[in-house]
């Protein structure tokens, strides 16, 4: 179906690809990998026809039909978004219009060849528009556009009227709905929430349509395609499989690149060697000719590219208290919309929370309110004085100065820190010397994300919340960050719709459903093993459209039954938030007591302790009173903490069982 022979592409100075072959077949489903600035969108631009190659041919069929989801926010208006995505069926329109003078005709036409040609014509054009799956049309779009979260209230709405990420679902249901022969998706998961994201991977594994997709979702290519083009120092190269199966054939690619280029080095240097000890003997000067030429004939082996990624860790945080921020019976509205009502939620030491719900159900907002940048309307915020934050949004992306240069930027949150540390973190986060200087204005987003990075590493904090932190981060920047934040010793809060990131990472996830939190042990995986047996985060989207009465009841009595799970956990919130704080307040007084019990030990282990009677005397009597204290807070921590144990059986007992 695509053919590309030779091709070469330059912008100015820096080369993108250099004699580069590529076949797509009918069925293929490809995902195309490769560093920022490699020009991942560009191939998809030149299959288009927006860029031409500077050398070389792209050989396709004319009558191909391309469905392309831009990286971009597209702009729309003048329909509702249902027409808007039913517009799509050219030929299914055509046929109408053609059908609709037909009939006209008929009406008209008085008998003869002209009545027999029009009837003939007629039933030809209904089988077509039958086949071709007309009478479905609005069924399927309204389908698609509830599987891309739409909801049935939503398909009469003005399209200008949605955000820029609910324009680009309305294109992609545009594209699905048109089943084109080729199917290009610039960064697809960008504007989609999980339950979406789910829905968007059984679809296309489903269509007949050939695949091209950039994406930064390790997931979801590892679900869609079959094959894997890697852009590699200019070249493409295919690899036949996932893209776990393309990590490990280019480790193995590259070990066997080095192992040559290390093996013909050695060669090389036996060579010179060889000619540098004999270039003076005259019965060796054939031999040392003969090398030589040996030499110029040879065909150097370039050594193998390594891939420019972060790198960087978490400096140590400062040891909060058990209790970081406490959500009391919160409820936070924006005018007649209420988000949240009366909702509950600890963040202890430690815990590594994932947030999981539909767009528009408050993942950001929640998020915002624990930054302490929302206020509840109804409820309180509490946050120990210990507790330092650092956050990521694309929020904070557009409020980074854009007069500022990079290094400016940094140094708006250094503190003391050198101008040497400063360019060594830059650097660590790919930022060139000469690209300290850029002006913020001019950065992209994958470099504002990492500036971003570099001002959360900066700040040592001990509580990070995380907003979709690997947006605009390539998969090798994105793995760097992941690694990071595995070995990162404080607590997390993490917004994303990356499972790899949030099985890596998290130890709770937390589900915002019905206005109300609810909080799961484990990662993704567990989430979906064992509380979703059903594989999703909600019902499923397509009961929206077209459901029964008892369909309807059945939901509604779904919903009641949250509600009761929900009003059960709020129950228990409030009686085991006394015991809860108790026994945080305990284990600070313990870890005080034997932080001032280590000192004295130490003191006590110092000769010149000794040489006062006194100091002896005092220290000898402050260990015994604390080693009381320690055994009585002890006792006291183990009975409340038994308290919480039979307080959590008495309750777990009497849980609402969900279907």
């Amino acid at each position: 179906m695509i053919n590309i022979q030779h091709l070469d592409k330059y912008f100015g100075k820096k080369d993108l690809f250099i004699d580069c072959d590529l076949f797509i077949g009918s069925s293929d489903r490809v995902g195309l990998v490769g560093e920022n600035g490699t020009g991942k969108t560009t191939i998809l631009k030149m299959l288009l026809g927006l860029e031409a190659p500077n050398a070389g041919k792209i050989v396709k069929p004319k009558d191909l039909r391309i469905g392309c989801l831009p990286q971009e926010v597209i702009e729309l208006s003048g329909t509702s978004v249902l027409d808007h995505v039913v517009d799509v069926a050219q030929e299914l329109k055509r046929i109408e219009t053609e059908m609709s003078q037909i009939s006209r005709d008929l009406d008209r036409a008085e008998g003869g060849e002209t009545l027999q040609g029009l009837t003939k014509r007629q039933g030809y054009l209904l089988e077509r528009f039958n086949n071709l799956g007309g009478y479905q049309l609005e069924f399927r779009a309204k389908k698609i556009l509830s599987g891309l979260g739409f909801r049935e209230g939503d398909f009469d709405l003005p399209i200008e009227s949605l955000s820029g990420g609910w324009i680009m679902r309305a294109s992609l249901a545009c594209i699905l709905l048109s089943a084109p022969d080729l199917i290009l998706l610039d960064e697809p998961t960008n504007h989609l929430d999980l339950e979406s994201l789910l829905w968007l991977e059984d679809y296309l594994k489903g269509v007949s349509s050939a695949l091209l997709i950039i994406s930064h979702d390790r997931v979801f290519l590892n679900r869609v395609v079959d094959r894997i083009v890697d852009i590699d120092g200019c070249k493409l190269i295919s690899y036949a499989g996932n893209y776990d199966f393309y990590r490990v054939e280019k480790a193995k690619r590259e070990e066997i690149q080095w192992a040559a280029y290390k093996k013909q080095q050695e060669k090389i240097a036996q060579i010179q060697r060889f000619i540098e000890k004999n270039r003076v003997r005259k019965d060796r000067a054939r031999q040392v000719q003969s090398r030589i030429k040996l030499l110029e004939r040879m065909d150097r082996l370039d050594p193998p590219r390594r891939s420019k990624s972060v790198c960087f860790e978490f400096p140590p945080p400062p040891r909060p208290t058990k209790i970081l921020i406490d959500l009391r019976h919160g409820s936070k509205s924006y005018g007649s919309q209420v988000v949240y009502r009366d909702i509950n939620l600890s963040i202890l030491r430690g815990d590594r929370i994932a947030f999981l719900g539909p767009n528009g159900a408050g993942k950001t907002t929640l998020m915002r309110i624990l930054a302490g940048d929302l206020r509840f309307e109804e409820g309180e915020r509490l946050m120990n004085p210990s507790v330092h934050i650092a956050s990521f949004s694309q929020r904070q992306m557009a409020q980074l100065s854009p007069q500022n240069t990079v290094l400016e930027e940094l140094l708006s949150v250094a503190g003391n820190q050198s101008l040497g540390k400063l360019r060594a973190v830059l650097g660590a986060f790919l930022f060139q010397e000469e690209d300290t200087t850029k002006g913020v204005s001019l950065l992209s987003g994958g470099e504002k994300s990492r500036l971003l990075l570099c001002k959360m590493l900066m700040a040592r904090a001990n509580l990070l919340l995380l907003d979709e932190p690997t947006t605009h981060l390539d998969i090798p920047s994105s793995e760097a960050l992941e690694e990071a934040l595995r070995q990162y010793g404080g607590t997390l809060c993490l917004i994303t719709h990356d499972r790899h990131l949030i099985n890596a990472l998290a130890n709770k996830i937390l589900v915002i459903r019905d206005k109300a939190l609810e909080v799961y042990p484990g990662n993704f995986d567990d989430y979906q093993r064992i509380w979703t047996p059903d594989h999703g985060i909600s019902s499923p989207r397509e009961s929206r459209v077209g459901a029964a009465l008892d369909e309807r009841t059945t939901r509604r009595r779904t919903q009641e039954q949250r509600r009761a799970e929900a009003e059960w956990r709020n129950r228990f919130y409030r009686e085991s938030s006394p015991l809860r704080e108790r026994l945080g307040l305990l284990e600070e007084e313990i870890d005080k007591s034997t932080a001032l019990l280590d000192q004295l030990n130490h003191e006590l282990g110092q000769p010149e302790s000794y040489r006062d009677s006194t100091r002896i005397q005092e220290i000898h009597k402050s260990r015994h009173e604390l080693k009381q204290k320690i055994e009585g807070l002890t006792r006291e921590w183990e009975s409340a903490a038994d308290q919480l144990d039979d307080l959590e059986r008495q309750f777990g007992a009497s849980k609402p069982n969900l279907p």
